[in-house]
């Protein structure tokens, strides 16, 4: 069965993000992710992670200023001093909390660009090797430009030949089935071709993006792929809950049924 990671930006917002982890953890989740940690105290989350004894699955790199619209740092040109500063932060958080995985967001900028396409391969390189430093996997995730318009990386054959082509053994690709299937669909056949590249999936139903069953494809029997191909990693559950979080959980009851 998979293992299933609730993401507190999105769940449990019932609660404030401190007590997410205990909410979680009492729902039945063994692991849990979120966008960013840094309103907070490291030390404050990998406590409360750590007494309630859910692992930690991932989180993103600093985006820049959310406030005003940034989505990453990664691909703008004349932002290299300040992502690497971000990869730092970041992996001073995955240190502290017991994180393995971080997504670098690559920001809003635009694909066709040369300078663009060169600061974010450049980004990339740099977060890799920082990363590997710590033995955490960098994640890059290709993100719809419905939810998120302008959105530089916005493709999954770009995504997949960037992985390949810088060849670094841990830049891994972060597969959001919901991103997938408004993108391009064909999401078994992605899940199959991909798996090598795969370092963690996530779900929620198309097209609201709410509980896994809920909207246009079958679910359970991607998840059900997804257990038959052996992967062993985390299924984040970035979904935003219909009313509240544990009224929306019968769909993994039914997973853990199977």
């Amino acid at each position: 069965m998979p293992r299933f990671a609730a993401n507190l930006s999105m769940m449990f917002t019932e609660h404030a993000f401190p007590d997410r982890f205990d909410a979680a953890a009492a729902a039945g989740f063994d692991a849990v992710e979120f966008l960013f940690p840094y309103d907070f105290p490291a030390d404050d989350i990998a406590a409360r992670r750590i007494a309630v004894g859910v692992e930690q699955a991932l989180f993103n790199l600093p985006p820049g200023d959310w406030a005003k619209g940034e989505r990453g740092l990664a691909a703008l040109p004349g932002r290299k001093v300040e992502f690497r500063q971000s990869v730092r932060t970041a992996l001073d958080y995955a240190a502290v909390i017991g994180a393995s995985r971080l997504h670098v967001m690559a920001g809003i900028a635009d694909p066709a660009s040369a300078r663009c396409r060169a600061a974010y391969r450049g980004s990339l390189a740099f977060a890799a090797d920082a990363a590997a430093k710590q033995q955490v996997c960098v994640l890059i995730e290709p993100i719809n430009n419905r939810d998120m318009p302008g959105y530089f990386l916005n493709d999954f054959d770009r995504a997949v030949g960037l992985i390949d082509d810088l060849g670094h053994p841990n830049i891994k690709l972060q597969f959001d089935i919901y991103h997938r299937q408004i993108m391009r669909g064909d999401v078994i056949r992605g899940l199959e071709q991909l798996l090598p590249l795969i370092g963690h999936v996530q779900i929620a139903s198309v097209p609201d993006r709410q509980e896994p069953g809920s909207g246009e494809l079958d679910d359970f029997r991607i998840l059900e792929v997804l257990d038959g191909l052996g992967y062993q990693g985390f299924v984040g559950c970035e979904y935003r809950p219909r009313g509240a979080t544990l009224d929306g959980l019968a769909w993994m009851d039914r997973v853990k049924a199977v």
